[in-house]
């Protein structure tokens, strides 16, 4: 869910923490991606024309191994190095919103059997896609292929994203999470904001600290607006929407001070029993992580069996012509003239390479 109405009050109050660029703006840098929500994307996205899943000659679903392939391959070229980051085991705290979303699926379910039109049917079947173990090993194996390092983290993906990046180990992380700002992070990637924009290669980079100076709070004190927002990790008070969490921050700055003044009269006695926890959550791998011993798979890129893993193993991408060979290096090295050589071949995507390196 991440922080409901954050991105608009960004839009409003701290406009210039929002940059629009290029992709081609990260090219020599290093970033955390959140594996899971870059999967679920895929599996939305990566369709045939009639909606349905990409799927293999026996019938296996191929539409995350797909969009994760393009993606990394697409960075590659650019000389960005990609670092996964796949979620370990979520705090006790998210049992309820786990529990939403699952309530969420079944109503889906049941519209889907009712719907007549099959626009309605797609629609509501993207709204049920659940990750599987299958789906996370897929692309785990696909990332060693390539030679592409992972993370497992041991708890949120965000969390140890962003301290990943606080810590220098990344430039940048990649999500659409606007929590991975309350978790610290200095900077966040998602998909590009302005709605005018249609191309692909354009993002928005938000640079934590000029929101911080836009809002004119803390950290803590930020923190503190994303829990009144709305998070994953405590309840929202009711008739207590974004511009009012906001004002309340300014005037009090903190929440209980907020709680103190009793000008909120209807805060719920669960978000007075989590709220506190929810900010020990957010802060919860800060300082901890030791780079030195960080659960990092790293691979070097086996072509060869890159090469079974798409084409030959099951015929997973059944559209996809023999990886080329000749004047190949096995050892890939993530160069652009690999990747280059890869997509003209392979996939007919040189809309995705640097028109500069053509």
């Amino acid at each position: 869910m991440g922080i409901k109405g954050l991105t608009t009050l960004i839009k409003t109050s701290a406009p210039s923490a929002i940059q629009t660029q290029n992709l081609h703006h990260l090219t020599g840098k290093k970033v955390a991606i959140d594996a899971s929500l870059f999967m679920y994307k895929m599996l939305i996205n990566m369709r045939n024309a009639n909606q349905s899943y990409l799927t293999s000659n026996n019938g296996k679903v191929v539409s995350h191994i797909t969009g994760i392939f393009y993606k990394t391959a697409n960075y590659l070229a650019l000389n960005i190095t990609p670092i996964y980051v796949f979620d370990g085991k979520p705090p006790s705290n998210k049992g309820d919103t786990i529990k939403a979303r699952q309530e969420r699926v079944a109503t889906s379910k049941l519209a889907m059997e009712q719907a007549t039109s099959e626009e309605d049917k797609n629609n509501l079947e993207k709204q049920t896609i659940r990750l599987t173990k299958e789906h996370v090993d897929d692309i785990k194996q696909l990332l060693e292929l390539m030679g592409v390092s992972y993370v497992q983290a041991h708890g949120e993906a965000e969390a140890y994203a962003s301290e990943m990046c606080r810590k220098g180990m990344v430039d940048y992380v990649v999500t659409e999470d606007m929590d991975t700002l309350a978790f610290g992070c200095p900077r966040m990637i998602r998909t590009c904001l302005d709605k005018s924009i249609k191309r692909k290669d354009i993002i928005s980079i938000i640079d934590l600290d000029v929101v911080l100076q836009g809002f004119e709070l803390t950290y803590d004190e930020f923190v503190d607006l994303c829990i009144l927002c709305g998070c994953d990790y405590c309840p929202s008070i009711p008739k207590v929407g974004t511009v009012r969490s906001y004002n309340y921050i300014q005037n009090y700055r903190n929440i209980e001070a907020l709680i103190e003044s009793k000008k909120c009269n209807n805060i719920p006695e669960e978000f007075i029993q989590k709220y506190d926890n929810s900010r020990k959550l957010f802060e919860v791998f800060k300082d901890k992580i030791d780079l030195e011993d960080l659960p990092m798979h790293t691979s070097s890129c086996n072509f060869d069996k890159l090469n079974d893993y798409l084409i030959n193993e099951n015929q997973k991408l059944k559209f996809i012509k023999k990886l080329p060979q000749s004047g190949i290096s096995i050892k890939m090295n993530k160069t652009k003239k690999f990747i280059k050589i890869l997509f003209q071949s392979c996939f007919k995507l040189t809309n995705f390479i640097n028109p500069q390196n053509r």
